[in-house]
């Protein structure tokens, strides 16, 4: 199943995509009980597929980025958290901060699993079936505050800016993508490939994330995790890309789609 949210005259709902393109009405709560309707719906502007009760990101996670970052793989995931109103929807504006913000903004293309039932102490083999399904993700980043030039290191401040995670613009039930360790993940940026790879690369799997994060942590229904993005960001390039306004971001996942946004200059 292929589940949209957008924007309706009462407020966002979400809706089924059907095979001829056409969209139903989903009743209830996709977190719960919730079913597809026979009723045929107009497409509103469309928004994340939801809000997110957590984003848990996880970084170095491929092993070629790992190695274009100058570390080996870790040993354990490396966790960080993005804020929440991070949050962006496909086709509004990833938006650069002023230069006193940043001046070093990156892509990063991610598959991201959304949680669909409260998961604690999960082991592998149990872990994707509290999964409801996946999305398109781009962990979008100021490196002057992840690396050492402003922050010295600080991953949530430089990942966490307003518009830094657009996610979208479907969500894919888990049903439909039964090894999500097997797809072709790309990042294009105004039409050209940047990043190129497939979530085979992952040091640790799906699976794998689930049971080391719920053996902290409550993984709550609606918990977005960000698995981590393949080598081909804008950092390690000679000379290194940096996202301006006018540029336009495509995050390609295989079994997906497209979750495209412009870049534009924030607003003061």
């Amino acid at each position: 199943m292929r589940l949209i949210r957008h924007l309706t005259p009462r407020g966002p709902a979400h809706a089924a995509v059907q095979p001829d393109g056409r969209l139903f009405a989903v009743e209830g709560d996709v977190f719960g009980d919730f079913r597809v309707t026979d009723r045929a719906v107009e497409p509103g502007k469309l928004l994340a597929p939801l809000v997110p009760a957590n984003l848990l990101a996880i970084g170095l996670n491929y092993r070629k980025h790992a190695e274009e970052g100058g570390r080996g793989a870790p040993e354990k995931p490396v966790l960080f958290i993005k804020a929440t109103s991070s949050l962006q929807n496909p086709g509004d504006p990833i938006e650069i901060p002023s230069a006193l913000a940043s001046t070093q903004v990156d892509y990063e293309c991610e598959l991201a699993v959304v949680i669909g039932r409260r998961c604690k102490n999960v082991r592998r083999e149990q872990a994707l079936d509290y999964v409801l399904g996946y999305t398109c993700a781009n962990d979008v980043s100021a490196r002057d505050w992840q690396g050492r030039a402003w922050g010295g290191g600080q991953w949530c401040q430089a990942k966490s800016f307003d518009t830094f995670c657009p996610l979208g613009p479907v969500l894919v039930t888990r049903d439909e993508l039964p090894n999500p360790n097997a797809l072709r993940i790309r990042t294009l940026l105004n039409g050209e490939a940047m990043q190129d790879w497939n979530t085979s690369d992952m040091i640790f799997d799906v699976p794998a994330l689930i049971e080391f994060l719920s053996g902290s942590k409550t993984l709550l229904p609606g918990t977005v995790i960000l698995t981590g993005t393949p080598h081909g960001v804008g950092f390690a390039r000679t000379p290194p890309v940096w996202l301006k306004p006018g540029d336009r971001v495509d995050i390609d996942i295989e079994g997906i789609g497209t979750l495209s946004n412009p870049v534009v200059l924030e607003v003061p």
